[in-house]
């Protein structure tokens, strides 16, 4: 059963005792707590632990390589060699491209998948009865690209597709930003949510909350333990 993706909390809630019949219906020998497991794994990457406040915290962005060449507009570049998946990148008129990571919002990460597929439509006449979804995931269009922009990993573009479904536009150019600013403000509401039916069920060490703390808390122990070597 593939879950739905939830973008407002008000949705998700409602929706919640729903999905659960259904996930009941695929899947005999199950139990709640294994639905509550595979919602915290989806929702888990949009959060991170603030040791400040001692809360999760949205943090719904993404690391990507912005893939160019060095003055490629001066000297005539406008495509990018094996720039996916960490391949070994090629020499183009004795010159080889540059990645810089950044890290973007997924609102940024969506247009960019969105303007692919617009990009493909415009160019292509075998989208008759389709739209954006049949084409989110299709390797050609995802992994293109034109001049200097962003070199999509497909790997990593699998763990984005759940979120990408529920907030990309079925037709159309760009993306909503009301719908995103929506979702910023519910993630953490629905983190809590699962955590609580976690607790409910006495899955303790499954909570979002539990995980995503000990996972912070494992990176500070790791960054001391660098600095301590380097001194």
């Amino acid at each position: 059963m593939e879950l739905p993706f939830y973008l407002s909390f008000n949705e998700f809630e409602n929706k919640y005792y729903d999905n659960l019949e259904k996930w009941f219906e695929e899947y005999h020998n199950t139990s709640e707590t294994d639905y509550l497991k595979a919602l915290a794994e989806m929702y888990s990457p949009y959060l991170y632990y603030n040791f400040a406040n001692d809360r999760l915290q949205a943090d719904a962005s993404i690391q990507i390589k912005d893939c160019f060449f060095p003055y490629h507009e001066k000297i005539g570049l406008s495509f990018c060699t094996s720039c996916e998946n960490g391949k070994t990148t090629k020499k183009v008129k004795g010159m080889n491209h540059v990645f810089e990571l950044k890290t973007i919002t997924m609102m940024e990460y969506a247009q960019h998948i969105l303007d692919k597929i617009n990009r493909y439509f415009s160019k292509n006449n075998d989208k008759e009865g389709k739209n954006t979804l049949d084409f989110i995931n299709n390797y050609e269009i995802i992994t293109s690209r034109e001049g200097a922009e962003y070199c999509v990993n497909y790997s990593q573009h699998q763990a984005t597709l759940p979120f990408l479904k529920a907030y990309l536009p079925v037709y159309g150019q760009t993306v909503n930003i009301a719908t995103y600013r929506d979702f910023i403000f519910s993630i953490v509401q629905i983190a809590e949510f699962i955590d609580l039916k976690l607790k409910e069920v006495k899955a303790f060490e499954s909570m979002i909350y539990s995980k995503l703390k000990s996972d912070a808390k494992f990176k500070v122990q790791m960054s001391h333990q660098f600095l301590t070597m380097c001194n």
